[in-house]
């Protein structure tokens, strides 16, 4: 992984012997760490930054892609106006849906082609910025994107990225990750890499004001998964951990709000805050078994991310809370829970009924029946699962059976 370095531990000073009586022992060492990040813009009226912005990452004709929602809300146009008034000539590429495909992005990328085009900017949820980021791989590595899945297979350069999001959840503005759904299997593929870190990031909360509801109840609730599983994460590192544990915070903080005032602008900031947060996060600390198994119900059934996440994360954390028990009180901390004296698992059995309360009230279903996952998809989606990238970081290990198991649990 290209998250976190292997572990080394240095030689002691001098001789490297055992420090004698009356020595201080040498402090424990951190494992060395990479942090990735791309330039972030943040802010009410950050969209207008955006011209200047694909104009220092080289743009003369950039390409946007965006979807349908987006441009009836009217971002697109207010996007394309600040482009043009940094002399710059768009290009919109717009066919793009939830769970983006396979065929979407390499359409995409041929009209990319066909029009010459240059700087990539991503305007929208997660699935443009996954599709954006398709585009780019194919620019400079060739192929197809089913080629791409798994950890570094990209080795060629590719164009600068600027992403800007519309909604309170994916991160993918800041993550070094990818996922297409491949339609010929039905599965979802996870394209990791430091080379998809965006360059640039715009986080502009305004754009937020204008999800559906439960698009909005979806992405809170994926920010939280995020928080969760980048602080257990087997990769998780002291500069990860503070982000996750603030976006936690913050989504437990501010979510519900966001339902009942949606255009309460210190609500929909804190949650743009969470996402962020919870990107940086992920990003450096990869995720876990949640999202391993959501991806496959989302790529069988097109399912909403955040939704299938906010029913499966509760059956995780318990799950887990079993080899890492220590850092769920953190979490559940976090969460604004009273944890002081609690055994870590208890503290785990609080937060995931915290979670599940948190879903209920901003209108995800209990279980995965209510979404279309039969008994029959059990074996089937925990086979897949266990080729996803995100699990290999889950913080205890999962067999076939004990994801059938968990998927069983779920339903």
């Amino acid at each position: 992984m290209s998250a976190t370095l292997s572990p080394r531990r240095a030689p002691d000073a001098g001789t490297g012997s055992t420090p004698g009586p009356g020595t201080e022992p040498a402090p424990e060492r951190v494992p060395l760490v990479k942090f990735h990040a791309p330039e972030v813009v943040f802010g009410i009226g950050s969209l207008a930054e955006a011209g200047f912005a694909a104009a220092r990452l080289g743009a003369r004709r950039p390409f946007v892609v965006t979807d349908p929602g987006i441009i009836e809300a009217g971002w697109v146009d207010a996007l394309l106006g600040h482009l043009r008034e940094a002399r710059l000539t768009p290009v919109v590429w717009s066919e793009i849906t939830p769970n983006p495909k396979d065929h979407e992005v390499r359409a995409a990328h041929r009209r990319y082609v066909e029009q010459g085009a240059d700087v990539i900017i991503a305007l929208g949820g997660g699935s443009c910025a996954d599709a954006a980021k398709g585009v780019a791989l194919l620019s400079g590595n060739g192929g197809d994107i089913l080629d791409y899945a798994g950890v570094d297979r990209a080795t060629a350069p590719i164009p600068p990225l600027l992403v800007i999001p519309s909604t309170s959840g994916t991160g993918a503005d800041v993550s070094q990750f990818c996922i297409v759904t491949d339609t010929e299997r039905s599965v979802k593929i996870t394209i990791m890499g430091r080379a998809l870190v965006p360059d640039i990031s715009i986080t502009d909360p305004r754009l937020l004001m204008t999800m559906p509801e439960e698009l909005n109840a979806a992405t809170g609730l994926d920010a939280l998964t995020h928080g969760v599983e980048a602080f257990v994460s087997l990769a998780h590192n002291p500069l990860a951990d503070t982000h996750a544990l603030a976006a936690v915070g913050l989504v437990c903080a501010h979510l519900r709000t966001t339902m009942s005032h949606p255009r309460q602008e210190a609500a929909r900031t804190k949650m743009a805050q969470a996402s962020l947060q919870a990107g940086l996060a992920f990003t450096n600390a990869i995720l876990g078994a949640t999202h391993a198994m959501s991806h496959q119900v989302g790529g069988l059934l097109d399912a909403p991310h955040g939704v299938v996440n906010g029913v499966l994360l509760p059956h995780v954390i318990r799950y887990n809370a079993r080899a890492t028990p220590d850092r769920f009180v953190d979490l559940a901390a976090a969460a604004g829970l009273p944890v002081d004296g609690l055994p870590g698992v208890e503290a785990a059995e609080l937060l995931a009924a915290h979670v599940r309360r948190l879903a209920d009230d901003v209108g995800v279903p209990r279980g995965l029946r209510a979404l279309g996952v039969g008994e029959h998809d059990v074996p089937r989606l925990a086979a897949t699962t266990l080729d996803d990238a995100c699990l290999t970081t889950n913080p205890r290990p999962a067999s076939a059976a004990e994801v059938e198991q968990l998927f069983r649990d779920a339903l």
